[in-house]
């Protein structure tokens, strides 16, 4: 039992010590990052549009001010 203990703990140091020299000469290459999609334009409420609020309040303030809309 206690050979096959050693066999397996030497087989696990061979294998880490492969691994650490691979990585280190860049023998494994690392994956590419995804390039990222531009995030579509966000919707805006209507409560959020400070070109809204600006426009409402004036209509409120001035109702018969034909500009206002």
């Amino acid at each position: 039992m206690l050979k096959f203990l050693l066999v397996v703990i030497l087989v696990a140091i061979a294998v880490y010590l492969t691994t650490r020299s691979l990585q280190g000469r860049g023998g494994a290459p690392l994956p590419r990052p995804r390039p990222r999609r531009p995030q579509p334009p966000r919707v805006i409420g209507p409560d959020d549009d400070p070109d809204f609020l600006r426009d409402l309040d004036r209509r409120r303030r001035h109702p018969e001010d034909p500009e206002a809309g």
